[in-house]
Protein backbone atom coordinates (compact mmCIF):
# COMPACT_ATOMS: atom_id res chain seq x y z
CA UNK A 1 0.00 0.00 0.00
CA UNK A 2 2.98 2.24 -0.69
CA UNK A 3 1.03 4.46 -3.09
CA UNK A 4 -1.61 5.40 -0.52
CA UNK A 5 1.06 6.10 2.12
CA UNK A 6 3.17 8.16 -0.32
CA UNK A 7 0.10 10.17 -1.31
CA UNK A 8 -0.53 11.12 2.32
CA UNK A 9 3.09 12.18 2.83
CA UNK A 10 3.10 14.22 -0.37
CA UNK A 11 -0.18 15.96 0.47
CA UNK A 12 0.90 16.97 3.98
CA UNK A 13 4.44 18.25 3.46
CA UNK A 14 4.79 21.98 4.13
CA UNK A 15 5.48 23.52 0.69
CA UNK A 16 7.08 26.55 2.32
CA UNK A 17 9.77 24.28 3.77
CA UNK A 18 10.02 21.40 1.30
CA UNK A 19 10.00 20.84 -2.45
CA UNK A 20 8.93 17.19 -2.83
CA UNK A 21 9.75 15.20 -5.95
CA UNK A 22 7.71 11.99 -6.46
CA UNK A 23 9.79 9.02 -7.62
CA UNK A 24 7.87 5.88 -8.52
CA UNK A 25 9.25 2.34 -8.52
CA UNK A 26 7.41 -0.05 -10.82
CA UNK A 27 6.87 -3.71 -10.05
CA UNK A 28 9.62 -4.61 -12.53
CA UNK A 29 12.08 -2.48 -10.52
CA UNK A 30 12.29 0.53 -12.83
CA UNK A 31 12.53 3.95 -11.19
CA UNK A 32 10.91 6.96 -12.85
CA UNK A 33 9.80 10.49 -12.10
CA UNK A 34 6.06 10.29 -11.61
CA UNK A 35 3.94 12.15 -14.15
CA UNK A 36 1.94 13.62 -11.27
CA UNK A 37 2.01 13.52 -7.47
CA UNK A 38 0.51 10.37 -5.94
CA UNK A 39 -3.13 10.82 -4.97
CA UNK A 40 -4.74 9.52 -1.79
CA UNK A 41 -6.69 6.43 -2.76
CA UNK A 42 -8.04 3.47 -0.86
CA UNK A 43 -6.31 0.11 -0.69
CA UNK A 44 -8.96 -1.46 -2.90
CA UNK A 45 -8.40 1.23 -5.55
CA UNK A 46 -4.64 0.70 -5.36
CA UNK A 47 -5.16 -3.01 -6.06
CA UNK A 48 -7.46 -2.28 -9.02
CA UNK A 49 -5.02 0.28 -10.45
CA UNK A 50 -2.19 -2.26 -10.19
CA UNK A 51 -4.31 -4.78 -12.08
CA UNK A 52 -4.96 -2.27 -14.87
CA UNK A 53 -1.28 -1.26 -15.05
CA UNK A 54 -0.27 -4.92 -15.41
CA UNK A 55 -2.69 -5.36 -18.31
CA UNK A 56 -1.25 -2.59 -20.46
CA UNK A 57 2.31 -1.81 -21.53
CA UNK A 58 4.08 1.03 -19.74
CA UNK A 59 4.80 4.03 -21.93
CA UNK A 60 8.17 5.69 -22.08
CA UNK A 61 8.85 7.84 -19.03
CA UNK A 62 11.62 9.84 -17.46
CA UNK A 63 13.83 7.17 -15.92
CA UNK A 64 15.66 7.74 -12.65
CA UNK A 65 18.92 6.02 -11.65
CA UNK A 66 20.47 6.45 -8.23
CA UNK A 67 24.20 7.10 -8.35
CA UNK A 68 25.73 4.67 -5.81
CA UNK A 69 28.47 7.08 -4.73
CA UNK A 70 28.62 10.42 -2.92
CA UNK A 71 27.86 13.18 -5.41
CA UNK A 72 26.14 16.53 -5.74
CA UNK A 73 23.92 14.78 -8.26
CA UNK A 74 22.05 12.18 -6.27
CA UNK A 75 20.28 10.74 -9.28
CA UNK A 76 20.59 10.68 -13.03
CA UNK A 77 17.38 11.16 -15.01
CA UNK A 78 17.04 9.87 -18.57
CA UNK A 79 14.32 11.33 -20.77
CA UNK A 80 14.03 8.95 -23.73
CA UNK A 81 12.41 10.33 -26.87
CA UNK A 82 9.50 8.23 -28.07
CA UNK A 83 10.00 9.24 -31.69
CA UNK A 84 13.67 8.22 -31.73
CA UNK A 85 14.97 5.35 -29.60
CA UNK A 86 18.55 6.57 -30.04
CA UNK A 87 17.86 9.99 -28.53
CA UNK A 88 17.83 10.66 -24.81
CA UNK A 89 18.40 13.66 -22.57
CA UNK A 90 20.45 13.06 -19.41
CA UNK A 91 20.03 15.35 -16.42
CA UNK A 92 21.48 15.29 -12.92
CA UNK A 93 19.06 15.54 -10.01
CA UNK A 94 20.25 16.60 -6.57
CA UNK A 95 18.23 15.60 -3.50
CA UNK A 96 18.69 16.84 0.06
CA UNK A 97 16.89 13.85 1.59
CA UNK A 98 14.95 10.74 0.58
CA UNK A 99 11.70 9.76 2.31
CA UNK A 100 11.21 6.05 1.52
CA UNK A 101 7.55 5.06 1.65
CA UNK A 102 7.97 1.48 0.46
CA UNK A 103 6.29 -1.42 2.21
CA UNK A 104 7.61 -4.97 2.04
CA UNK A 105 10.68 -6.53 0.38
CA UNK A 106 13.07 -4.24 -1.52
CA UNK A 107 11.60 -1.24 0.30
CA UNK A 108 11.89 -1.67 4.03
CA UNK A 109 14.26 -4.65 4.21
CA UNK A 110 17.53 -2.73 4.04
CA UNK A 111 18.09 -2.92 0.28
CA UNK A 112 17.00 0.62 -0.59
CA UNK A 113 18.62 1.81 2.62
CA UNK A 114 21.91 0.23 1.49
CA UNK A 115 21.76 2.06 -1.83
CA UNK A 116 21.15 5.35 -0.05
CA UNK A 117 24.07 4.67 2.28
CA UNK A 118 26.34 4.16 -0.75
CA UNK A 119 25.10 7.44 -2.20
CA UNK A 120 25.61 9.10 1.22
CA UNK A 121 22.15 10.66 1.13
CA UNK A 122 20.10 11.31 4.28
CA UNK A 123 16.94 9.22 4.45
CA UNK A 124 13.99 8.86 6.77
CA UNK A 125 13.67 5.79 8.96
CA UNK A 126 15.73 2.84 10.06
CA UNK A 127 19.15 1.97 8.71
CA UNK A 128 20.29 -1.14 6.88
CA UNK A 129 20.57 -3.48 9.87
CA UNK A 130 17.34 -2.48 11.60
CA UNK A 131 15.45 -2.58 8.31
CA UNK A 132 16.74 -6.06 7.46
CA UNK A 133 16.02 -7.41 10.94
CA UNK A 134 12.63 -5.71 11.00
CA UNK A 135 11.69 -7.64 7.87
CA UNK A 136 13.00 -11.03 9.02
CA UNK A 137 10.56 -12.34 11.63
CA UNK A 138 12.88 -15.20 12.56
CA UNK A 139 15.98 -13.11 13.32
CA UNK A 140 13.82 -10.44 14.93
CA UNK A 141 12.52 -12.90 17.54
CA UNK A 142 16.07 -13.94 18.42
CA UNK A 143 17.03 -10.33 19.14
CA UNK A 144 13.85 -9.71 21.13
CA UNK A 145 14.54 -12.75 23.31
CA UNK A 146 18.14 -11.67 23.82
CA UNK A 147 16.82 -8.31 25.04
CA UNK A 148 14.67 -10.11 27.61
CA UNK A 149 11.37 -9.60 25.78
CA UNK A 150 8.71 -12.30 25.73
CA UNK A 151 8.06 -13.91 22.33
CA UNK A 152 5.76 -16.72 21.28
CA UNK A 153 7.07 -20.27 21.06
CA UNK A 154 7.89 -21.42 17.59
CA UNK A 155 10.44 -22.56 15.06
CA UNK A 156 11.83 -21.60 11.67
CA UNK A 157 12.26 -23.98 8.74
CA UNK A 158 13.40 -23.51 5.17
CA UNK A 159 11.42 -24.39 2.09
CA UNK A 160 14.14 -26.90 1.19
CA UNK A 161 13.79 -28.62 4.57
CA UNK A 162 10.03 -28.78 4.14
CA UNK A 163 10.33 -30.32 0.68
CA UNK A 164 12.77 -32.95 1.95
CA UNK A 165 10.87 -33.92 5.08
CA UNK A 166 7.26 -32.79 5.10
CA UNK A 167 5.83 -35.55 7.27
CA UNK A 168 8.61 -35.47 9.86
CA UNK A 169 8.44 -31.68 10.20
CA UNK A 170 4.65 -31.72 10.50
CA UNK A 171 4.78 -34.35 13.24
CA UNK A 172 7.55 -32.52 15.11
CA UNK A 173 5.78 -29.16 15.00
CA UNK A 174 2.45 -30.65 16.11
CA UNK A 175 4.02 -32.53 19.03
CA UNK A 176 6.11 -29.58 20.24
CA UNK A 177 3.60 -26.76 19.97
CA UNK A 178 0.13 -28.21 19.42
CA UNK A 179 -2.57 -26.27 17.62
CA UNK A 180 -3.56 -23.68 16.54
CA UNK A 181 -0.40 -22.41 14.86
CA UNK A 182 0.42 -19.36 12.80
CA UNK A 183 2.51 -20.00 9.68
CA UNK A 184 4.26 -17.03 8.08
CA UNK A 185 6.82 -16.20 5.41
CA UNK A 186 9.80 -14.88 7.38
CA UNK A 187 10.29 -11.91 5.06
CA UNK A 188 7.10 -10.22 3.93
CA UNK A 189 4.58 -7.63 5.07
CA UNK A 190 0.87 -6.79 5.18
CA UNK A 191 0.08 -10.29 6.48
CA UNK A 192 0.55 -11.71 2.97
CA UNK A 193 1.06 -15.50 2.98
CA UNK A 194 0.08 -15.89 6.64
CA UNK A 195 -2.29 -18.67 7.70
CA UNK A 196 -3.73 -19.96 10.94
CA UNK A 197 -3.53 -23.76 11.04
CA UNK A 198 -6.16 -25.13 13.41
CA UNK A 199 -5.15 -28.77 12.99
CA UNK A 200 -2.74 -31.12 11.20
CA UNK A 201 -4.84 -31.08 8.03
CA UNK A 202 -4.37 -27.31 7.67
CA UNK A 203 -0.67 -27.24 8.57
CA UNK A 204 0.75 -28.60 5.30
CA UNK A 205 -1.19 -26.21 3.02
CA UNK A 206 -0.29 -23.31 5.31
CA UNK A 207 3.44 -24.09 5.02
CA UNK A 208 3.09 -24.56 1.25
CA UNK A 209 1.48 -21.13 0.99
CA UNK A 210 4.21 -19.43 3.03
CA UNK A 211 6.94 -21.24 1.10
CA UNK A 212 5.58 -19.68 -2.07
CA UNK A 213 6.64 -16.26 -0.78
CA UNK A 214 9.93 -16.89 1.05
CA UNK A 215 12.60 -19.53 1.52
CA UNK A 216 12.21 -19.25 5.31
CA UNK A 217 8.98 -20.10 7.09
CA UNK A 218 8.16 -19.11 10.67
CA UNK A 219 5.78 -21.39 12.60
CA UNK A 220 4.48 -19.99 15.89
CA UNK A 221 2.18 -21.16 18.64
CA UNK A 222 -0.96 -19.01 18.62
CA UNK A 223 -1.53 -16.78 21.65
CA UNK A 224 -4.99 -17.71 22.99
CA UNK A 225 -7.72 -15.04 22.83
CA UNK A 226 -5.11 -12.42 21.98
CA UNK A 227 -5.66 -8.68 21.90
CA UNK A 228 -3.62 -6.96 19.18
CA UNK A 229 -1.93 -3.90 20.72
CA UNK A 230 0.35 -1.52 18.83
CA UNK A 231 2.71 1.30 19.84
CA UNK A 232 4.34 3.90 17.57
CA UNK A 233 7.99 4.73 18.26
CA UNK A 234 9.75 7.90 17.12
CA UNK A 235 13.36 8.96 17.60
CA UNK A 236 17.02 8.03 17.22
CA UNK A 237 19.18 7.58 20.32
CA UNK A 238 16.44 8.75 22.71
CA UNK A 239 13.20 7.38 21.20
CA UNK A 240 9.69 8.12 22.43
CA UNK A 241 6.64 5.86 22.51
CA UNK A 242 3.08 6.90 21.65
CA UNK A 243 -0.03 5.90 23.54
CA UNK A 244 -0.93 2.29 22.68
CA UNK A 245 -3.72 1.46 20.26
CA UNK A 246 -5.73 -1.71 19.79
CA UNK A 247 -6.77 -3.33 16.53
CA UNK A 248 -10.08 -5.19 16.57
CA UNK A 249 -10.05 -7.22 13.33
CA UNK A 250 -13.14 -8.12 11.36
CA UNK A 251 -11.81 -11.66 10.87
CA UNK A 252 -10.28 -14.35 13.04
CA UNK A 253 -6.94 -12.54 12.84
CA UNK A 254 -5.67 -9.35 11.22
CA UNK A 255 -4.93 -10.75 7.77
CA UNK A 256 -4.60 -8.88 4.46
CA UNK A 257 -8.35 -8.71 3.84
CA UNK A 258 -9.06 -7.50 7.36
CA UNK A 259 -6.37 -4.82 7.03
CA UNK A 260 -7.20 -3.43 3.63
CA UNK A 261 -10.40 -4.74 2.09
CA UNK A 262 -12.99 -5.37 4.82
CA UNK A 263 -14.65 -2.38 6.43
CA UNK A 264 -15.40 -4.17 9.70
CA UNK A 265 -11.96 -3.87 11.31
CA UNK A 266 -11.63 -0.98 13.74
CA UNK A 267 -9.14 0.58 16.11
CA UNK A 268 -9.36 1.87 19.66
CA UNK A 269 -6.90 4.66 20.56
CA UNK A 270 -5.84 4.85 23.32
CA UNK A 271 -6.21 1.13 23.94
CA UNK A 272 -8.24 0.25 27.03
CA UNK A 273 -5.54 -1.35 29.17
CA UNK A 274 -5.36 -2.00 32.90
CA UNK A 275 -3.48 0.54 35.07
CA UNK A 276 0.24 0.20 34.57
CA UNK A 277 -0.10 -2.14 31.61
CA UNK A 278 -0.06 0.68 29.06
CA UNK A 279 3.18 2.02 30.56
CA UNK A 280 4.76 -1.44 30.42
CA UNK A 281 3.73 -1.91 26.79
CA UNK A 282 5.28 1.45 25.92
CA UNK A 283 8.47 0.51 27.76
CA UNK A 284 8.72 -2.77 25.90
CA UNK A 285 8.08 -1.00 22.58
CA UNK A 286 11.18 1.11 23.20
CA UNK A 287 13.17 -2.00 24.17
CA UNK A 288 12.10 -3.75 20.96
CA UNK A 289 13.07 -0.67 18.95
CA UNK A 290 16.50 -0.62 20.59
CA UNK A 291 16.89 -4.39 20.15
CA UNK A 292 16.97 -4.00 16.36
CA UNK A 293 19.00 -0.75 16.54
CA UNK A 294 16.03 1.24 15.24
CA UNK A 295 16.15 4.86 14.11
CA UNK A 296 13.55 7.35 12.97
CA UNK A 297 10.37 5.37 13.29
CA UNK A 298 8.79 1.97 13.79
CA UNK A 299 5.53 0.44 14.92
CA UNK A 300 5.80 -2.32 17.51
CA UNK A 301 3.01 -4.91 17.62
CA UNK A 302 2.09 -6.91 20.70
CA UNK A 303 -0.20 -9.81 21.58
CA UNK A 304 -1.82 -9.82 25.03
CA UNK A 305 -4.05 -12.75 26.09
CA UNK A 306 -7.37 -11.28 27.17
CA UNK A 307 -7.76 -11.03 30.92
CA UNK A 308 -4.01 -11.32 31.63
CA UNK A 309 -1.03 -9.02 31.96
CA UNK A 310 1.17 -11.27 29.79
CA UNK A 311 2.83 -9.38 26.94
CA UNK A 312 4.24 -11.01 23.79
CA UNK A 313 6.19 -8.89 21.30
CA UNK A 314 4.94 -9.95 17.89
CA UNK A 315 6.99 -7.83 15.49
CA UNK A 316 8.48 -4.46 14.60
CA UNK A 317 7.44 -2.73 11.38
CA UNK A 318 10.10 -0.24 10.28
CA UNK A 319 7.98 1.46 7.59
CA UNK A 320 4.45 1.07 8.92
CA UNK A 321 1.34 2.04 7.00
CA UNK A 322 1.69 5.79 6.69
CA UNK A 323 -1.61 7.29 5.61
CA UNK A 324 -3.27 9.85 7.88
CA UNK A 325 -5.66 7.13 9.08
CA UNK A 326 -2.98 4.45 9.58
CA UNK A 327 -2.37 3.29 13.14
CA UNK A 328 1.09 4.87 13.33
CA UNK A 329 -0.16 8.35 12.52
CA UNK A 330 -3.34 8.00 14.57
CA UNK A 331 -1.44 6.90 17.68
CA UNK A 332 0.88 9.89 17.43
CA UNK A 333 -2.05 12.21 16.82
CA UNK A 334 -3.65 10.88 20.02
CA UNK A 335 -0.33 11.53 21.78
CA UNK A 336 -0.30 15.16 20.61
CA UNK A 337 1.70 15.06 17.37
CA UNK A 338 -0.25 15.88 14.21
CA UNK A 339 0.58 14.31 10.85
CA UNK A 340 2.41 17.39 9.43
CA UNK A 341 4.34 17.73 12.71
CA UNK A 342 5.25 14.04 12.49
CA UNK A 343 6.67 14.54 9.00
CA UNK A 344 8.79 17.45 10.24
CA UNK A 345 10.14 15.36 13.13
CA UNK A 346 11.03 12.41 10.90
CA UNK A 347 12.88 14.63 8.43
CA UNK A 348 14.77 16.35 11.25
CA UNK A 349 15.71 12.97 12.76
CA UNK A 350 17.00 11.76 9.38
CA UNK A 351 19.18 14.84 8.92
CA UNK A 352 20.51 14.62 12.49
CA UNK A 353 21.42 10.95 12.06
CA UNK A 354 23.15 11.65 8.75
CA UNK A 355 25.04 14.60 10.23
CA UNK A 356 26.29 12.47 13.10
CA UNK A 357 27.46 9.81 10.67
CA UNK A 358 29.52 12.33 8.72
CA UNK A 359 31.67 12.87 11.82
CA UNK A 360 32.85 9.25 11.81
CA UNK A 361 36.20 8.24 10.37
CA UNK A 362 36.01 6.05 7.28
CA UNK A 363 39.73 5.38 6.89
CA UNK A 364 42.50 4.55 9.34
CA UNK A 365 44.81 6.86 7.38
Amino acid sequence: MSLASAAAVFANLDRERYEPIPIRIEKDGRWSLADRPPTAISAAEVIEQARLDAARPLRASREVHLLPRPSGETMLTIDRKEDDATRAVLTGLGLDLVFPVLHGPYGEDGTIQGLLELANVPYVGCGVLASAVGMDKSVMKVLFAARGLNVTEGTTITAAQWTAGREAIARDVASRFGFPLFVKPANLGSSVGISKAHDAAELGPAIDLAAGYDRKIVIEKAVPDAREIEVAVLGNDDPEASVPGEIIPSREFYDYEAKYLDEGSRSVIPAELEPGLADEVRRQALEAFRAIDGAGMARVDFLIPRGTRDIFVNEVNTIPGFTTISMYAKMWDATGLTYPMLLDRLIALAIARHTDKQQLKTSFL
